[in-house]
């Protein structure tokens, strides 16, 4: 049988992380990782691709075209591609993954990802495509999205929903995405409903709140055991505790929060999630000496979110904390501004860094360490 084609998009920089988690799930062969893409072959796939946490988002690849240039007259080849794609193999596989025309209830983490089969065979609404590329071009990219909508929503029978104007699309229709890379153009069907990254148990956000899929890597970079205990001393939204609650793993989960408001907004989201919320100052942190395996944490360093309590007058207590509810094997997964990045002595802190992976997020560039104690 042959293997159908998919393609993860990613955060730039955590592509690795999304490759190992593909393969850690055993949901296929993974090929090609490039910019923001992780590509895989799985035979007869379902839901299951789904459970992917730290990407953005998941496809079924429709098409791959070669020699798109620069001009208005290279789209005419897209359209030619886009009327070829084979869409009913492609709408079997989309129903198998899961594919679905209604959004799913909100509430449990399930239904970020898989809804009930009584919603897949719900009337399409239509089509509508998002596209991106790099590099200067003679067209926007509603001229490539029209390109490849316009020619699918004939083939289908089914209105084009355009985004000129910044009109979002309804509901319930067959989502694209078109990415163009150098002379390269990736045609794919979304399977979700929404993008993965829009998880339905964030009821509430803030500023400085986390996109959820970095907060799964970081948890993943953390390489919890079960059994171990993971505190977020900067919580907001709760975004890492409640990604850390759906792992896959029996850990004890601590976040907290100098805002009592922002813990409760924290609380909300993880309704559902086993954690431990607390209001409590990130410089005196309510547990005792060596008693936390995994730290994993946004911390705010003043920028979107401005320092308060102990750390507005002595930063370096953040870490000094850190090293001491920490045991002796205990690790550290922060995501550092770039700004930010330097790390305090080792001899001052007690924490050594280990690892550094830089990443790209809403056009910023912050990187994850990971730190050990020493």
């Amino acid at each position: 049988m042959t293997a159908t084609r998919l393609v993860a998009r990613t955060v730039r920089g955590i592509e690795p992380v999304v490759a190992d988690e593909i393969a850690t799930l055993h949901l296929g062969r993974v090929g090609t990782v490039a910019h923001r893409e992780v590509w895989f072959d799985r035979v007869d796939p379902g839901p299951e691709v789904l459970d992917l946490r730290c990407a953005d988002d998941v496809f079924l690849v429709g098409a791959v075209v070669y020699g798109i240039g620069r001009g208005r007259a290279d789209l005419r080849m897209l359209g030619k591609a886009a009327s070829a794609l084979p869409l009913r193999e492609l709408l079997t596989q989309w129903r198998r993954c899961g594919g679905t025309a209604r959004h799913p209830p909100p509430g449990s983490a399930r239904s970020d990802r898989r809804p009930p089969r009584s919603h897949r065979s719900a009337p399409l609404s239509g089509v509508d495509v998002s596209a991106s590329f790099l590099g200067r071009r003679n067209f926007t990219r509603f001229d490539l999205e029209d390109a490849v909508g316009e020619p699918i929503a004939a083939a289908l029978g089914l209105p084009y929903h355009s985004r000129r104007g910044g009109i979002a699309p309804p509901p319930g229709g067959l989502s694209w995405r078109v990415t163009l890379v150098d002379d390269r153009a990736l045609v794919a069907l979304r399977i979700a409903d929404r993008p993965l990254h829009r998880r339905a148990y964030r009821r509430v956000s803030r500023p400085g709140s986390l996109h959820p899929p970095v907060a799964a890597a970081l948890v993943r970079f953390a390489a919890a055991r079960d059994g171990d205990l993971l505190l977020d001393p900067c919580c907001g939204a709760g975004t890492i505790p409640v990604e850390a609650a759906l792992a896959g793993r029996t850990l004890s989960i601590v976040g907290g929060d100098i805002d009592r408001a922002v813990v409760a907004i924290a609380a909300g989201n993880g309704r559902d999630a086993p954690v431990g919320w607390v209001v409590a100052d990130a410089g005196r942190i309510p547990l005792p000496d060596g008693t936390v395996d995994l730290v994993v944490t946004n911390p705010p360093w003043d920028r979107q979110v401005p320092f308060a309590g102990i750390l507005a007058r002595h930063q370096q207590r953040f870490w000094t904390e850190l090293r001491r509810v920490l045991r002796p094997t205990g690790r550290a997964v922060l995501l550092l501004s770039a700004v930010d990045a330097h790390l305090p002595d080792a001899d001052a802190t007690g924490l050594t860094l280990h690892q550094r992976y830089p990443i790209t997020l809403s056009g910023t560039h912050p990187e994850i360490a990971l730190l050990r104690a020493r």
